[in-house]
């Protein structure tokens, strides 16, 4: 037997042996601890959802750590019970998670240092306009996040073309840009949905170009964005409002005090979510920064701030996406902090969404509607 047939040979074995492992998986069994994210048996070939950990907290200006995110998410993530109300049998549809890339954080090592110090010095009246030292660390961390960004774009492109779905989960909230920027590729226009405690419609700030409190500032300049919706906003300043205001409706606020306060007025969550649902496009794109919710849930993320959403409330508006008949292509959860309960509860808002994402459709061809129990 020549070489090439061998090498068929064995990818036709490494193929089959996979299919019988997940023929043989049992999702209600003990946690399988095999390096896969929630110990399924699935690669990247048998998996319907590719999820791309990035690494990546360069530009935090509170409390670092969420570099570490993705793996603690990925350390959890075991531990879960499978059976979905929304979607029971969805882990056989695949998730896979590929390899955390060890160079992109020794990257992120690399240039941290030169953040902080350009940060200390912003807050002392010092900045790189006027100190060439700061000037070229500056360049040093614009360049680095421009690398990471298209590392991340080209994960999303190769997934794309295989007909995957795609979730990121970082790392800071700049590092969703490269997936925004391929999927601007992909569709001529699509929303986001934007669950987080703050505006991200920051300018360069601190004079990183792609800072974490700027990330949706860089995706409005895609022309294929054609609504922002943010929801549970409640740090946000007086130039964020500005820019919110000249967008001619297509950067729609809920401030979580206005959602607070038709709550005790007597509106119900359920209304509100199909509210802030009714303004999306069909083809939605949800961003999570975890910070959006209550910091019970999360509270080692870089920049906790109080209230919030509950977990149930978050899935309900999410839920609302799939039930109105709009599509999810992609979704992405950020500042998971680096601790066992924050990746806990962050792999159980991964499991939901990637639940979501794949949903069974009806006769008819449409989701769906995600009533309990599913039928």
């Amino acid at each position: 037997m020549d070489k090439q047939s061998r090498t068929k040979n064995q990818s036709s074995d490494a193929n089959q042996r996979i299919i019988n492992e997940i023929a043989n998986f049992d999702p209600g069994g003990v946690g399988a601890v095999n390096g896969n994210l929630f110990g399924f048996p699935h690669d990247y070939d048998h998996a319907s959802t590719i999820v791309v950990g990035v690494p990546w907290d360069v530009t935090t200006s509170y409390q670092d750590g969420t570099c570490m995110g993705p793996d603690a998410i990925l350390r959890a993530s075991p531990q879960l019970d499978f059976y979905d109300f929304d979607n029971p049998e969805a882990w056989r549809q695949g998730i896979y998670m590929v390899p955390i890339p060890a160079w992109l954080l020794a990257e992120n090592r690399r240039l941290r240092p030169d953040a902080i110090a350009i940060i200390r010095d912003a807050e002392q009246g010092i900045t790189p306009d006027h100190n060439s030292d700061l000037a070229a660390a500056l360049e040093r961390i614009n360049q680095g996040c421009r690398v990471m960004s298209g590392w991340v774009s080209e994960q999303i492109k190769v997934a794309i073309q295989q007909r995957k779905k795609i979730i990121i989960i970082g790392g800071d909230h700049s590092v969703p840009l490269g997936a925004l920027e391929a999927l601007s590729q992909e569709y001529l226009s699509f929303g986001i949905l934007h669950l987080d405690a703050h505006g991200d419609l920051r300018h360069a700030y601190e004079g990183f170009t792609e800072s974490h409190a700027s990330i949706m500032f860089n995706a409005m300049q895609l022309p294929q964005i054609s609504k922002l919706i943010q929801v549970g906003i409640r740090d946000i300043s007086h130039g964020e409002m500005a820019f919110i205001q000249q967008s001619k409706g297509r950067i729609v606020t809920y401030l979580d005090t206005q959602l607070k306060q038709a709550a005790y007025a007597g509106l119900s969550w359920q209304q509100q979510c199909q509210d802030i649902v009714s303004n999306l496009p069909e083809h939605v794109y949800i961003s999570c920064d975890v910070d959006g919710l209550d910091p019970k849930l999360c509270p080692h993320t870089g920049t906790p701030v109080p209230g919030g959403l509950n977990l149930e409330e978050a899935y309900c508006l999410w839920r609302e996406v799939v039930r109105s008949g709009r599509r999810i292509i992609g979704c992405d959860i950020c500042e998971t902090g680096n601790h066992e309960w924050d990746g806990n509860v962050s792999a159980r808002i991964l499991y939901k969404l990637f639940c979501l994402m794949n949903m069974p459709e009806d006769p008819a061809g449409e989701p769906s509607d995600g009533h309990y129990p599913p039928s």
